[in-house]
């Protein structure tokens, strides 16, 4: 609860203070992932206690691929199906990054360089860290697999971290609990982005009239109050771990939040692709946009076909002879079955029709946002300079002095 109490005061301040806020967290973020790398290059060399330089031992002994379900070849495809959703619920969240648009300085710019990042980012942390962890911890390890069923000490906590696991098999101290303490860190970033997000999204269905009108209610500020008091309500579901165990509480919220995540990017693949056809209709020069996707549209079409069979096929397993279960079916097919229902549900009731690409409204509020941009005053700063600004550097002519 006290998690809870901070997170709904970060985002009752201003957005300066929640990206203020979000920047020292994800500092913590990074950090943490250089230690992790750093200790993965130094022990598989064997700079540990252990003195085992163990390389990559643990691709060829037990191997890549991890059996699941069945034995054999279909085994191990079928595990990888398996982590191919879990990775699908921790690489999800980069395009909330556009929900900051209509409260920061210069969105075009800063947002366009924002997006730019994704690619470095997905490349170094999230393919990076995949690999790290197959180096330094097998599949089969005991204790890691003790805590993945829910069975052993620190089950749904940062001591189920491969690394903490591969650091107490080596005999690393210390390192430990400052991986824990920086793992509390990033789970607090991922809580306060996402309650933002979570904010914001409830609010922008209020202004649509597709959410109670009370919902537009915001402080002076302009924080949303009623939708963040709403979405920390969410919060209580924590409370179904006293008295079901971790594992399978954690299990429930993976399936149907990737669901969620999943369905979303494939409405922006939609809604890309449609947005594609509406500016060939109108001889709009995508190039002429502040940013603009390339390979365009099957850049689109290929993930939200690939996409959409993953989220059709990822509970195959319920369907398996003898592993029915309506529990399980409902926590991996809710969010499929209410995507399609609230989609077709709404345009039933209210009557509204598809837009044809010849008459998309491809201006909106362009006019507004480009008088905006005219008459700002304000130094476009890139992200060094935001990062002086943000320890206590200011610049001062050519040089730099602390503030």
């Amino acid at each position: 609860m006290y998690t809870d109490a901070t997170l709904s005061v970060i985002n009752i301040l201003a957005v300066k203070f929640y990206g203020e806020a979000e920047f020292w967290l994800a500092s913590g973020k990074v950090l943490l992932f250089l230690i992790v790398f750093l200790f993965t290059l130094v022990t598989m060399c064997g700079g540990n206690p252990r003195h085992d330089a163990y390389g990559f031992r643990h691709w060829t002994k037990p191997g890549p691929f991890a059996e699941y379900i069945t034995g054999g070849h279909l085994g191990r495809f079928q595990g990888f199906l398996g982590s191919l959703w879990s990775a699908a619920f921790t690489i999800v969240g980069p395009e909330y990054v556009s929900m900051v648009a209509g409260e920061c300085e210069m969105p075009r710019r800063y947002l366009k360089n924002a997006f730019k990042t994704t690619y470095a980012r997905f490349a170094f942390f999230f393919i990076g860290s995949a690999l790290t962890v197959a180096i330094v911890v097998p599949y089969d390890d005991p204790a890691l697999v003790r805590v993945v069923s829910g069975d052993g000490d620190g089950a749904g906590t940062a001591a189920a971290s491969p690394y903490v696991i591969a650091m107490s098999n080596l005999g690393v101290t210390v390192l430990p609990h400052v991986t824990n303490a920086l793992l509390v860190t990033s789970i607090f970033s991922a809580g306060n982005a996402y309650t933002y997000c979570g904010t914001r999204s409830l609010y922008g269905l209020a202004l649509e009239g597709q959410a109670p009108a009370f919902l537009r209610r915001t402080t002076r500020s302009g924080v949303p109050i009623y939708c963040l008091a709403v979405i920390m309500m969410f919060a209580c579901l924590a409370f179904l771990n006293v008295s079901s165990s971790a594992s399978k509480v954690l299990t429930w919220f993976t399936n149907i939040i990737t669901a969620a995540q999943v369905i979303d990017y494939i409405v922006i693949c939609v809604t890309y692709v449609f947005f594609y056809r509406a500016c060939r209709a109108q001889g709009v020069d995508r190039t002429s946009l502040p940013y603009y996707g390339r390979l365009q549209p099957w850049s689109a079409v290929v993930p939200g076909v690939f996409l959409t069979v993953v989220v059709c096929v990822y509970g195959y397993s319920v369907f398996l002879p003898g592993r029915w279960s309506v529990e399980d079916f409902f926590t991996y097919y809710t969010m499929v079955l209410v995507a399609p229902v609230t989609f077709f549900g709404w345009k039933l009731v209210k009557k509204t029709k598809f837009v044809r690409p010849e008459d998309a409204d491809l201006v909106w509020e362009k006019p507004e946002i480009d008088a905006y941009e005219a008459v700002h005053e304000g130094e476009v700063k890139g992200f060094w300079a935001d990062v002086g600004r943000m320890i206590g550097l200011k610049k001062k002519g050519s040089g730099q002095e602390v503030a």
